[in-house]
């Protein structure tokens, strides 16, 4: 920490040199130890470091921005020489700023130190533990590490922010297969502070296991129907996230797109939905301790039982909309569960998907979807039947949103996210 702090005070010095009245920036190094395991080898273990630097220059109402690694002397002289270019190269606009003085503001969060030892040891016990109990799955690519950092910003409002913070990362891609029936991959991760639980009973590793290795010998739907989809914790994630960036997010409300232009304070979902952004909860590893524009990060709720509370808008947009900023950088979703077991949400499906993952386009403006379910089981008469085949999913994300049937009471905690299983109706189903 205390060589970040000595190299923006030479950071400091050379920008008074340029004598630039408005500025912001920031400093971070980082020290990853990575282990990469494939097939069940271990293939890598390394560590690497890394700097970088970025600032943001104004010159009146013109702004230009530089980021790079070289924090020497000559390199950061580069980086103003940069910024400084690209201002005076604008376009004139007013709308670019950065938050006044937030203070100064120090933290430490998550793992800092590892307990490599213990991390090997937790990693072999996820192989050794999938080769015993799932003997089909087959574990394509494992990827873990630590990694840690500190983070400065300083501005000529005043603020300065430093952080250090670490997390251990684990991920894995799988497949199953038996003899020659083979399935298609699935990926899922989490990432922790501590190493208390094994891998496996984390977020929804198990789960997806299960699930890849109940996938070995799909079956092609006839047809097509209008049904009903119980989604999983991670594939409710994707949704929400296209949800906010189609209806809420600060492109559409720059250009007038969204189709909640002006539903703040209305009811625009089911009433069983709150979308939240949490920057503070436990159950979320790490959190941002400022935003992008210099601001305290701070939860923010973007949905609350139904009713849109506020759109997701940087300090840009809400300038140039005179709306509201959230001072939040986004990620760290949280949905609030219902009272309904997951058993019963299925239990209630007379027929539809339980939905693993979508794969499909960007919405079109009007939150119109397709794409094909993967990892998918179909549903009827509320009990899961089969593993599906490349099946196609359509809908509408308004739509689908305000059609929630139900929430599951369990929820799924990751370390940068908490979900529950949502079941929606009114999804065109089709196969064959």
């Amino acid at each position: 920490m205390s060589d970040l702090i000595k190299m923006a005070d030479r950071f400091d010095n050379i920008i008074k040199k340029h004598e630039l009245a408005k500025y912001t920036y920031s400093l971070s190094e980082s020290e990853k130890q990575e282990f990469n395991i494939e097939h069940g080898d271990f293939k890598l273990l390394r560590t690497v470091y890394s700097n970088n630097a970025s600032i943001k220059v104004f010159l009146g109402a013109r702004m230009g921005s530089a980021n790079g690694t070289d924090v020497t002397d000559e390199g950061l002289e580069a980086l103003i020489a940069d910024a400084t270019a690209a201002a005076e190269s604008s376009p004139e606009d007013p709308a670019h700023d950065f938050a006044p003085d937030q203070g100064k503001h120090e933290r430490t969060q998550g793992a800092v130190e590892p307990d490599l030892d213990r991390f090997i040891e937790r990693i072999e016990e996820f192989l050794d533990t999938v080769a015993k109990e799932y003997p089909r799955v087959r574990i394509l690519n494992l990827g873990a590490s630590h990694d840690k950092w500190t983070w400065l910003s300083r501005n000529t409002n005043g603020t300065e922010f430093l952080e250090t913070a670490g997390s251990y990362s684990f991920s894995i891609e799988i497949s199953a297969a038996e003899g020659d029936a083979t399935t298609g991959f699935d990926y899922t991760g989490i990432i922790a502070k501590d190493l208390d639980t094994p891998f496996i009973e984390r977020g929804d590793i198990r789960r997806s296991i299960e699930s890849i290795d109940a996938s070995i010998y799909p079956e092609t739907l006839e047809g097509e129907f209008m049904g009903s989809l119980v989604i999983t914790p991670a594939c409710t994630e994707d949704f929400v996230q296209m949800l906010i960036g189609n209806y809420a997010s600060s492109g559409v409300v720059i250009d007038g797109t969204s189709l909640w232009l002006d539903k703040v304070g209305e009811q625009v979902s089911s009433d069983k939905l709150t979308v939240s952004l949490k920057n503070e909860d436990d159950r979320i590893v790490l959190s941002d301790l400022a935003t992008g524009d210099g601001f305290l990060a701070e939860n923010a709720t973007i949905i609350e039982k139904g009713v849109l509370k506020q759109h997701f808008l940087g300090l840009y947009a809400a300038n140039k909309t005179g709306r509201p900023v959230v001072k939040n950088n986004g990620g760290n979703y949280v949905l609030e569960p219902g009272d309904t077991p997951l058993d019963d949400l299925i239990a209630g499906i007379e027929k539809g998907l339980l939905l693993g993952r979508f794969s499909g386009g960007s919405p079109g403006t009007n939150g119109d979807f397709s794409g094909v379910a993967k990892n998918s089981f179909l549903i009827e008469n509320g009990k899961i039947k089969c593993a599906v085949a490349e099946t196609m999913v359509n809908g509408n994300l308004g739509d689908m949103f305000k059609n929630i049937r139900g929430i599951s009471k369990e929820l799924v905690c990751n370390g940068s996210s908490v979900m529950p299983y949502i079941a929606v109706d009114g999804i065109n189903i089709s196969g064959k």
